[in-house]
């Protein structure tokens, strides 16, 4: 009996000192997946300034320097909201999550994801170093409910070698239009020269472009299309007149016809046009082909925000992605292995930024290592004046579907301007009262 007690007593003892001392965290991302690309402990074998290869090192480099707290990192497919909801449903949502900032209104309406300002605060996690883009995006209600890792916005990407033919290029800078009369003669211009459409952007099945154009022209003249967070107008002047505009840049073939988003892309890699208006997400592989010799990017590129055509100054529509934590029963540690992790993501800002998204921490978009990279001067002041819809709209998403299919179906010709954008509006505002 002696020697059972002992064994007994000896079992727990060992059970005792086998307790691990390691905190795990569930992490779920989106940016594709890329471990073949990228071993554990070494630099990307290729693609090093890739959104995949970028956040798979920066989560890597966070377990190596903190060994205490373990990541069970999953992979969503984008944008990832379908898996994230199911996750809900299941009662076991992850303890950290990336997500859009438009989104973000949808979840903390119904208390799925947690304010961080707190537990910022405790970690010294400096919400004021936030570029203003950034803290908007992230700030619902007067609480900052996300740790933001980038801001996105769509620009202008320019062929200059076919600017150069088109007599569009002074002192090597492009020339760019400031009114809607000047972008006509422009494209016009352009065409004439070389052949080519002026404009290349999804039209077919990737309506969201259709969306980014119009928020940002409204935003250019002061426009107020949410008056509250249950209303839009867009049966208005300024909205007639963005939509007239690229109705006729469409009618007169200054912008290619019927191209989804992988043949706009594809279009502007091959020379197939003159500005391709896509987002900040591209330019690492648009300045990859810029110096590869040979091909149609090489004789020059160049990125810019989109120009302002209505007399406002420099703005544009923005989103971002951010890390938010999910409301759901963690302990004590691990709450702080994810607050952890967060101020680990805003240290390594300068790292995402290399992917082209805009930077979300005050002092890297200063730094000479960010405004070093390619194009960064020309762009770096979309973080401060770019503009994030209202953060008490929800349905960003939803919205920004409609709005888009009823204006590729005025610009292509299928509906008369004034009627898709009364449609617009109707729809948007019967999804806006329903939502509970």
């Amino acid at each position: 009996m002696k020697k059972l007690l002992l064994a007994v007593a000896l079992l727990a003892l060992g059970s005792c000192s086998e307790k691990s001392e390691v905190t795990e965290i569930s992490v779920q991302r989106i940016f594709g997946e890329c471990r073949a690309n990228v071993p554990k402990g070494q630099p990307p074998l290729r693609n090093p300034d890739g959104e995949c290869e970028i956040v798979t090192q920066i989560l890597d480099d966070f377990e190596k320097r903190n060994p205490d707290i373990r990541l069970k990192v999953n992979i969503a497919p984008w944008p990832g909201y379908d898996q994230l909801s199911a996750q809900y449903a299941a009662g076991d949502p992850p303890d950290v999550v990336t997500m859009h900032m438009s989104v973000m209104p949808d979840f903390v309406s119904r208390g799925l994801i947690e304010p961080l300002d707190a537990d910022f605060a405790k970690v010294g996690l400096d919400v004021n170093n936030f570029t203003p883009a950034a803290r908007n995006g992230v700030t619902v209600k007067g609480h900052v409910y996300g740790m933001p890792f980038d801001n996105w916005t769509q620009l202008w990407h320019i062929n200059m070698g076919l600017f150069q033919k088109a007599g569009l290029v002074r002192d090597g800078q492009p020339i760019l239009p400031h009114s809607p009369d000047e972008l006509l003669a422009q494209a016009r211009q352009f065409k004439q020269a070389t052949g080519l459409p002026y404009l290349l952007q999804p039209t077919d099945n990737e309506r969201a472009a259709f969306t980014r154009n119009i928020y940002t022209y409204l935003l250019d003249q002061n426009a107020v299309f949410f008056p509250d967070n249950k209303h839009i107008r867009l049966d208005t002047p300024e909205a007639r007149r963005i939509v007239e505009l690229f109705r006729q840049i469409y009618a007169e073939g200054l912008m290619a016809p019927a191209q989804d988003y992988p043949a706009a892309m594809a279009a502007f890699l091959n020379g197939q046009g003159g500005i391709c208006m896509v987002g900040t997400w591209m330019i690492g592989a648009f300045e990859a082909e810029a110096n590869t010799p040979g091909r149609p990017l090489s004789a020059g590129y160049a990125v810019r925000p989109y120009p302002m055509l209505y007399g406002g100054k420099q703005t544009a529509y923005v989103d971002g992605h951010a890390w938010v934590m999910p409301r759901r029963e963690r302990t004590p540690e691990q709450r702080a292995a994810v607050i952890r992790l967060m101020k680990f993501l805003q240290q390594r800002d300068y790292d995402w930024s290399r992917t082209g998204h805009l930077p979300t921490q005050a002092d890297i978009a200063r730094s000479p290592q960010y405004l070093g990279l390619p194009h960064r001067d020309g762009i770096v002041a979309l973080a401060t004046v770019g503009q994030t819809l209202p953060a008490g709209v929800e349905r960003q998403i939803a919205i920004q579907d409609i709005i888009g299919d009823e204006m590729a179906s005025a610009i292509t010709g299928h509906k008369p301007v004034a009627q898709a954008l009364k449609d617009a509006e109707h729809r948007v505002n019967d999804l806006l009262f329903h939502v509970l």
